[in-house]
């Protein structure tokens, strides 16, 4: 009996340690055992989850890149020790410290979580220096990195470049907000991936509406999936664009299936999935993905290494020969090449992490060309978009690089401005809106201001039965009605009535509660940051309207010149009457007589060529230069002068009674609007008076109840269309966004009304509304608004002043050059033929008797030559001697300047005089 029951334990035994012998034969016997004593041998461990898709494909890689080599060395064996890690970081560094004690490993490859490295390297590399190959690093690189971790090399995707190229995605089709998925993994893995693609999409002008967070398939409760069905109800969650950061494939499949029965996969919506899950889709789980984006990295698949690989892969994988081999297998493959190439080039028979740098400074492997560098393997990341069709096909759309955007082909040259063509949820090949966009079920709540001051603005009238185009009536409706007939789609709406203030209808719109906003809103700095703001259709800025009444000013002929202007044009006027005098004085018989006959004389030639009515006549040649300059600028004064003058006495001017108003004062305002904040925290105003409607603005100023009152321009323009005949209004000094319709925040309706408003602008519409509406030409056909024309300046007339000034100032000096070289003639004349004086003269007394000379005409000049013989040789000779008849020997002969008298000086005698005053026939010379 105890034999039989000795035997029957022996067999039970055996039958235990026959697994063992399995395993022993399958998995060790292979890698374990050594040819012989000369064969070396290096043993890696690989540290892998065994249950996951991506683990079971870097296992088939790793072991056709051993077997490759082993197959090739006949000196040296790699044995592969694999782990199982679970995805547990505590699990991964035990089994790192078993393989190191036990296995005497040289390398550790593997790790798909950051986790699971990072506690790899810290717990085994820093203290046993073996360098540590991981397939995963943290979205975003810790500092000193590399000097806490430096025998860490990490082989993965560019975290930040792939939700770069999610948010290039984003802006191509201008959605404004997304809603995240992710599943939790229990170690906030997905913390840094988050930070990244809220970054990139600041970036571009989106941010995210809602992040959705999935549990962990282990964790729920309920195998019908109620707990993530719950989740997907939001109410408030307007988007439809998904971004599904990470997730395992039985979330990820079940996570379709229930947005499909929900609705939130089909018209209108996006759904973008990252490489993690896009490179380990197969048939079978794509049936509710339709029309979703994918992203892949990009490796060449046409070089006969990879197909080598490929035929291998589908030879060993055991979940299918139809496999294909994607960037986490062909990443394992070429880690274990590392391992391969850094044995060839050891010297001490032991992989060093100096060796493997060697290898990474220049490898080219299937997944790409690698580099290293600050501990991590770096690849100009290349992505491919890829479409799913349907459960069994994948198209393959444009690439995109970071510094390149989209293109047509790896390299970037053929550059495009999206994906390409993209068959979307629903079968729609135009891009969807990715909101949730109103239906006839449920159409767009629209809230409307049942009280407003305002009433041509928007107006409610809800004693009227009929349509909404009765009910609700206004310019702002107007506008509004007009946008949605010229939009390329169908909008449903339905207007809601709200007593409240503007203000409280944006928080409404904010809080989701109202689709948008119909109302005479005003665009404001802290209000972007709740709504979304339509292009404005009507410009914006605080005016201040005071009672006026007609400006009466017994000085108004003065108005269209400045006192500069004044005191110049008066300079001008005096100068050239002067230099008028001047030069005619000698000549000119109309300028004789006592002095101040002169004077008038001159004024009254040079004023009444203001009026072009001067009938004296010219002598010289140098004043009528003179004198067509300053008609030139006459011409130009008089004109300008009549025409600004017309302009101020044709436009209504009114003056406001109050000129200045203190913060002192009462100043009234409307009390549904931001300007009462506006007045008392910017501009310091203390008394202000909330007016209910535009129609008790009058009243209030009759009753000196406010001095002034502050309207937005606008409003502004409607009252001073209605009671421009009292009130005068400034132009807008503060100004403001202007009036616009609000939506909730990321809303694409947003752009298209924008894109409409922006039309209705250019052609003309949106006046022609206004017009109607605001300012209809029966009421007041005068704006007391118009700025009056202003005083014309100096600044306008100085080239002009400058060229009279210059040319009067030319013709001075030439002619006061001819008169002193006729003096200095006649006294050298004189000189010569009288007796020398023993006494010289003095400077000031020859200036004197100069300047008496010429008044007394015992100087005079030719008049009739041309301008430019003045200083002909001629005129300058000492052979001429030049008199003129003295006036003091015949007072009643009438002077007649153009006889001349001329005398040589060296023989002849002077001529004498003829009794009639004028000068022989043949000694008469015309210039």
């Amino acid at each position: 009996m105890s034999v039989s029951k000795t035997s029957a334990n022996r067999v039970q035994r055996l039958w235990l340690l026959f697994p063992m012998v399995i395993i022993y034969l399958l998995i060790i016997l292979p890698y374990g055992v050594e040819a012989d004593s000369s064969t070396n041998v290096t043993n890696v461990g690989a540290i892998i989850n065994f249950s996951s898709r991506i683990g079971k494909e870097q296992k088939t890689a790793m072991e056709i890149a051993a077997e490759s080599f082993n197959n090739l060395s006949k000196t040296h064996k790699l044995i592969l020790h694999f782990r199982d890690s679970g995805r547990d970081p505590f699990l991964a560094a035990s089994a790192a410290e078993e393989l190191i004690k036990e296995k005497k490993v040289e390398v550790i490859v593997g790790m798909d979580t950051w986790e699971e490295a990072a506690q790899v390297a810290d717990l085994v590399g820093n203290q046993t220096q073996i360098p540590v190959i991981s397939f995963a690093a943290p979205s975003i690189t810790p500092p000193l990195m590399q000097h806490r971790w430096p025998f860490l090399i990490r082989i993965a995707t560019d975290g930040y470049a792939q939700m770069k190229c999610i948010a290039d995605i984003v802006s191509a089709y201008h959605w404004k907000t997304v809603v995240v998925v992710y599943e939790d993994d229990g170690y906030g893995g997905d913390v840094g991936m988050l930070a990244l693609l809220t970054e990139a999409l600041q970036d571009v002008g989106s941010k995210i509406e809602h992040r959705l967070v999935l549990p962990q398939i282990s964790s729920l409760s309920n195998p019908n999936w109620v707990e993530l069905e719950e989740m997907l109800r939001l109410p408030t969650m307007q988007s439809r664009v998904f971004i599904i950061l990470q997730s395992s494939l039985p979330t990820v499949t079940n996570l379709f299936r229930l947005a499909g029965k929900m609705g939130l996969v089909g018209k209108e919506s996006a759904w973008i999935i990252t490489e993690s899950i896009a490179s380990l889709l197969e048939p079978q789980h794509t049936s509710d993905m339709k029309g979703t984006l994918g992203i892949r990295t990009f490796y060449a698949n046409n070089t006969s290494s990879y197909t080598n690989f490929r035929k291998k892969f589908q030879t060993k994988y055991s979940e299918g020969n139809s496999a294909q081999p994607e960037i986490y297998a062909l990443r394992a493959y070429d880690a274990i090449g590392i391992i391969t190439q850094a044995i060839g080039k050891m010297t001490d028979n032991t992989i060093s992490l100096e060796v493997l740098k060697t290898v990474l400074s220049s490898y080219t492997g299937l997944s790409a060309n690698m580099r290293l560098n600050s501990g991590e393997v770096l690849s100009s990341p290349v992505f491919r978009i890829v479409n799913i069709l349907d459960e069994n096909r994948f198209q393959e759309l444009n690439y995109w690089a970071p510094e390149l955007g989209f293109s047509s082909d790896e390299a970037g040259e053929n550059k495009f401005s999206d994906v390409g063509g993209v068959i979307w949820p629903g079968n729609l090949t135009g891009a969807p809106k990715g909101w949730a966009m109103p239906t006839v079920d449920k159409p767009m709540r629209i809230g409307v201001p049942g009280n407003t001051y305002f009433s041509k603005f928007v107006k409610v009238d809800l004693s009227r039965q009929d349509s909404d185009k009765k009910k609700y009536v206004g310019f702002c409706i107007a506008i509004f009605d007009m946008v949605i007939n010229r939009l390329n789609y169908s909008l449903p709406y339905e207007f809601e009535v709200f007593d409240g203030l503007h203000d409280d209808l944006v928080e409404r719109v904010h809080k989701k509660v109202y689709d948008a906003v119909v109302a005479d809103i005003t665009v404001l700095a802290d209000r972007l940051d709740k709504v979304e703001f339509t292009q404005p259709y009507m410009e914006s800025g605080l005016s201040m309207i005071v009672p006026a009444k007609p400006e009466k000013s017994t000085w108004m002929f003065m108005k269209p010149f400045t006192l500069q202007m004044w005191v110049v044009t008066g300079s001008i006027f005096i100068y050239t009457v002067f230099i008028i005098w001047f030069l005619e004085r000698p000549l000119n018989p109309a300028f004789g007589g006592p002095l101040k006959n002169q004077i008038g004389t001159a004024t009254w030639f040079t004023f009444s060529s203001l009026f072009f009515a001067h009938k004296e006549k010219i002598y010289s040649n140098l004043t009528r230069v003179v004198v067509i300059v300053w008609l030139f600028v006459v011409l130009s004064l008089t004109s300008s002068y009549t025409a600004n003058l017309s302009s101020m006495l044709t436009v209504q001017r009114l003056k406001p009674n109050a000129t200045y108003i203190d913060t002192n004062s009462k100043v009234g305002c409307d009390g549904d609007s931001f300007v009462i904040e506006y007045l008392q925290n910017v501009l310091g105003f203390k008394n202000i008076i909330k007016v209910k409607s535009e129609y008790n603005y009058p009243n209030e100023f009759k009753k000196k109840t406010i001095e002034a009152a502050f309207l937005e321009l606008p409003y502004a323009e409607v009252f001073m269309n209605e009671y421009c005949e009292g009130y005068t209004a400034t132009a807008p000094t503060y100004r403001f966004g202007g009036l616009s319709f609000i939506f909730q925040r990321g809303s694409p309706i947003v752009r298209d009304f924008s894109k409409v408003i922006l039309e209705l602008l250019e052609n003309g519409e949106v006046k022609k509304l206004q017009n109607e509406w605001l300012t209809p030409k029966k009421e007041c056909p005068r704006n007391a608004t118009s700025n009056e024309p202003e005083s014309l300046t100096l600044n306008s007339f100085t080239g002009l002043y400058v060229i009279s000034a210059a040319t009067s100032t030319l013709c001075f000096l030439l002619s006061f050059t001819i008169r002193l070289r006729r003096f200095q003639h006649q006294e050298a004349a004189q000189q010569g033929s009288a007796s020398p004086s023993p006494t010289r003269e003095t400077l000031s007394n020859k200036a004197v008797r100069m300047a008496k000379k010429i008044y007394t005409r015992q100087i005079d000049v030719p008049t009739r030559a041309p301008f430019f013989t003045f200083f002909a040789e001629e005129w300058s000779s000492p052979m001429w001697e030049y008199s003129t008849t003295s006036t003091t020997q015949h007072p009643h002969h009438t002077y007649n300047p153009t006889e001349i008298e001329c005398i040589p000086i060296q023989s002849n005698p002077p001529t004498e005089i003829n009794p009639t005053g004028s000068i022989p026939l043949n000694h008469r010379s015309s210039f």
